[in-house]
């Protein structure tokens, strides 16, 4: 089999130390490629030091115009794109489709941001003593940039990372996640075609266990984590003089108020929730995972979520219809079942699903789920969806706040009154009004509280999260 090159500086290269990258629903292998050396690593970060400054200094117009670049690429390509994502991460087809899109977009969202990434005037003779000054407020990259990205997004959390460092002049050094690299190095293909800079990008496979030598290098004073909390806050106190942005995911809810309430309403409360609770088999830091329905609106809602949880087709995600592929791997399923055992076995009712084969686990309802269970405090990562009642909104309020995680919440309701005030009370980083938690524009700031993260992704405030502010005053200015 062909070996797919990693990029080192934006060279085409490769070692001995090979990686096969299997298919989730089935085993095989779907491509090969090999893990960075040491020498090679210390090469990489080497030459992204070296360019900063150059990096830095790029007009605008060459950053945008890579970016802008790497945006058609990806539409031209987007159908091999969508198959590679497909083979290497599990996902159905038409999920991956999707994902090539936002990927595209997100990268043409960065042109645009950088060509307006310009700073600010202020002035300063608002105070009789500073009479003819005025200030430039302008951002200037930090330096190197190092991106660490999961499993589930293999194109758009990639393109999370690496956007907004090529639209303020940050060098990058990508580390994709070891199941799947093959999108990462693809999109590396992709840089390799524009004109920036050598050493501004290296996409690098690095086993996790050798990871702490990127983390902990003084020339990357910038880390962007996303994946597991326990891994992201052991790299912030590992390194507490850099900057640090962690995206850790949670455990999502849903509130279905109890203004929503027509046949209507609560079909297609049902539908979504079902939907976005399953769609990445679970895998998305903002899949529903906890759903809370007004106790006058259980009776006729829960058949409903049951009934559109059926209708899921789950198989092969090559195929056309299918909804729900597999998990990233056999383990991960694994957890997910005993979980779901461990809730049951404290009295859980199980109203769907729940019978786990091989990789793959259908999607699941759950009932009756005791405070404390696993599938409620933490987070499932797995198509599973844990319904309860409330008494009302401020109740359902209360509910989804006793959680350690805060990422974002959907809350269903009509009331204008409901959705200031869910938005005042939610300790969450995003508030979807009308829609499950699982909506994200890429352009919008995207993070959370609590245990799930710091820092925000969406283009301009991963922007902002990878420079800092420089003044510069004019004096004697004419104002």
């Amino acid at each position: 089999m062909e070996i797919t090159p990693f990029y080192v500086a934006g060279q085409k290269s490769t070692s001995d130390d090979l990686l096969d990258v299997r298919h989730p629903y089935d085993g095989r292998t779907v491509g090969r490629t090999a893990n960075a050396t040491p020498e090679q690593v210390e090469r990489a970060v080497a030459a992204a030091a070296d360019v900063a400054a150059e990096a830095s200094a790029l007009p605008a117009a060459a950053r945008a115009a890579a970016l802008d670049h790497v945006s058609r690429r990806l539409t031209e390509r987007a159908d091999e794109v969508a198959q590679l994502i497909t083979a290497e991460n599990g996902k159905p087809i038409k999920w991956a489709r999707a994902e090539v899109a936002r990927g595209a977009s997100t990268f043409r969202w960065a042109a645009e941001e950088a060509r307006r990434f310009a700073g600010e005037l202020q002035r300063l003779d608002t105070d009789p003593s500073a009479a003819g000054r005025i200030a430039l407020v302008r951002r200037f990259a930090r330096g190197p940039v190092l991106g660490i990205s999961p499993f589930n997004f293999p194109l758009n959390l990639v393109a999370h990372k690496v956007a907004p460092a090529i639209a303020v002049g940050a060098p990058i050094i990508l580390k994709p996640a070891p199941a799947t690299p093959l999108t990462a190095l693809l999109l590396g293909s992709l840089l390799a075609e524009t004109d920036l800079p050598a050493g501004m990008f290296s996409v690098l496979p690095v086993p996790n266990d050798r990871a702490g030598t990127l983390v902990e290098d003084p020339r990357l004073p910038v880390v962007s984590f996303t994946g597991s909390g326990p891994v992201g806050y052991a790299i912030r106190e590992k390194v507490p003089h850099k900057h640090v942005t962690l995206e850790l995911g949670g455990n999502a809810a849903a509130l279905v108020c109890g203004d929503w309430s027509s046949i209507e309403d609560l079909d297609y409360a049902a539908r979504r929730i079902a939907l976005f609770g399953n769609f990445q088999a679970g895998q998305s830091c903002v899949a529903v995972q906890r759903v809370f329905v007004h106790e006058y609106l259980e009776d006729a809602f829960v058949p409903r979520l049951v009934a559109a949880v059926e209708a899921l087709r789950t198989g092969d995600p090559s195929d056309e219809g299918v909804d729900v592929g597999p998990m990233i791997n056999e383990d991960a399923a694994k957890r997910v079942e005993s979980w779901v055992e461990e809730a049951v076995a404290a009295g859980a009712t199980v109203l769907v699903g729940g019978r786990r084969q091989g990789a793959t686990y259908p999607p699941t309802v759950l009932s009756g789920v005791p405070a404390g269970a696993k599938v409620l405090t933490e987070e499932v990562f797995g198509p599973v969806l844990a319904v309860a009642r409330v008494t009302d909104d401020d109740a359902g309020f209360a509910a989804i706040n006793d959680s350690a995680f805060g990422l974002q919440t959907g809350v269903f309701t009509h009331n204008l009154q409901t959705a200031f005030t869910a938005h005042r009370t939610l300790e969450v980083g995003g508030v979807i009004i009308g829609d499950v938690p699982s909506f994200r524009a890429d352009q919008m700031p995207y993070g959370g509280l609590k245990a799930s993260g710091v820092g925000r992704e969406g283009l301009r405030s991963a922007m902002d999260d990878y420079t800092e502010p420089r003044v510069m005053v004019l004096t004697g200015v004419d104002l």
